[in-house]
């Protein structure tokens, strides 16, 4: 196990970069949180308290009252998810479930201004879900809204500065399922950016839906021999917010030989979706060994990855040993900005849809181009695996 480096700033941990939130038509603080519709809510918080050393820290159910679905809400540091499943067939929305599997339904964005921020994104042909409304209990209260975004997604606005319960109004403080006394004491500090999935050709319109509505810029853009294997391809355009802190990569599928990532992805999830979430740490080899050993599978890299001396030349010296990075099949990327290390872990459930990368950034604010190529090699062979290439 190594070493676990100082805790840095979330800002760091995640590439964002200095900027005045108050000049944008849209302002937003960060990730909120993000809600998962699961199979089975109780036992889904179990793997991510172990598997994912996370923490449970407030329940909603039956026993609040409500009594639709059962709700835990797992924290790591900056990062927050919400575990959701329904208690009996009728629920509403529960029709998600059985339609994408275990997946993303709400990334939800802190707002300093949720009706400023609603009413601008509706003016500019956001769809609406829910209109401002203000959620009460003892603890305070919060202001939320909700817009549609690409495929059965949505996206929450939500200000909790007036609030200081364990989650949101109608949630009860849970104490934790596992108390971990061995390995980091996170695996992981903050979400880096979400991945989207959409249809071929539709790339270009959920874009522009980002710039025109929530007022983001296009940070990157990868098309061509960038993003293609000898035998798939895809293409793929990212969008942040001004501080760099919310990005969202979105990728469609291109023409290729084979069936590509995005195509099955499309063809398991019924539709465009969120396809994996970035969790930003600040030690990746520990983070790795920690979740390898309570049984997360990682995609494999080949020995050869490492042995090839242009990447060597390439990457430079970096904080962990390149023998070391091999060992636990880390990917490694330099850009002009500094570098970064990366892995991908296996699909999540039984469909093969949902992922999670870990990232550890060093200066770079780039997601890997340099290690496109090894990764869609790497995930092609767990499609081949499948019968699904």
């Amino acid at each position: 196990m190594t070493a676990v480096e100082p805790e840095i700033s979330e800002a760091v941990l995640v590439g964002a970069i200095e900027h005045d939130i108050s000049q944008d038509p849209f302002p937003i603080k960060g990730w909120d949180h993000v809600t998962f519709h699961v199979g089975n809510a109780k036992q889904a918080a179990h793997y991510y308290s172990t598997a994912f050393g996370m923490k449970l820290v407030a329940y909603r159910g039956p026993e609040q009252g409500y009594r639709d679905y059962a709700e835990y809400v797992m924290v790591s540091g900056g990062a927050r998810f919400v575990l959701k499943g329904a208690v009996h067939r009728n629920a509403p929305g529960a029709e998600h479930h059985t339609i994408h599997g275990d997946g993303v339904t709400d990334v939800a964005l802190e707002i300093p201004d949720v009706d400023a921020a609603y009413a601008y994104a509706i003016k500019q042909g956001a769809r609406s879900h829910t209109e401002p409304t203000t959620l009460k209990d003892e603890h305070g209260e919060i202001r939320y809204a909700a817009i549609h975004t690409y495929g059965d997604t949505i996206h929450s606005l939500i200000d909790r500065s007036a609030y200081s319960g364990p989650f949101l109004p109608g949630f009860v403080a849970r104490q934790p399922m596992v108390e971990r006394t061995t390995g980091p004491k996170r695996y992981f500090q903050a979400i880096d950016h979400v991945v989207g999935n959409v249809e071929l050709g539709k790339m270009d319109e959920w874009v522009e839906f980002y710039k025109r509505v929530m007022g983001f810029t296009n940070m990157a853009e990868f098309v061509g021999d960038d993003i293609a294997t000898e035998y798939s391809a895809l293409m793929s355009k990212v969008v942040a917010s001004g501080t760099r802190k919310v990005k969202f990569p979105l990728n469609e599928p291109a023409i290729s030989k084979k069936k590509s990532q995005i195509d099955e992805y499309l063809e398991f999830y019924e539709g465009p979706g969120p396809q994996h979430i970035a969790l930003a740490t600040n030690d990746i080899l520990a983070s790795v060994d920690a979740m390898r050993a309570a049984g997360v599978e990682f995609l494999d890299t080949p020995d050869s990855y490492y042995d090839d001396p242009e990447l060597r030349a390439r990457i430079g010296e970096v904080r962990a040993p390149i023998e070391e990075l091999k060992k636990r099949k880390i990917l490694v990327d330099r850009d002009e900005d500094g570098y970064l290390l990366q892995i991908f872990t296996k699909p999540q459930q039984d469909r093969p849809t949902f992922f999670y990368e870990l990232i550890e950034r060093h200066g770079s604010l780039g997601f890997g181009k340099g290690n496109f190529k090894a990764l869609f090699e790497a995930i092609e062979r767990e499609q081949d695996a499948r019968g699904n290439l």
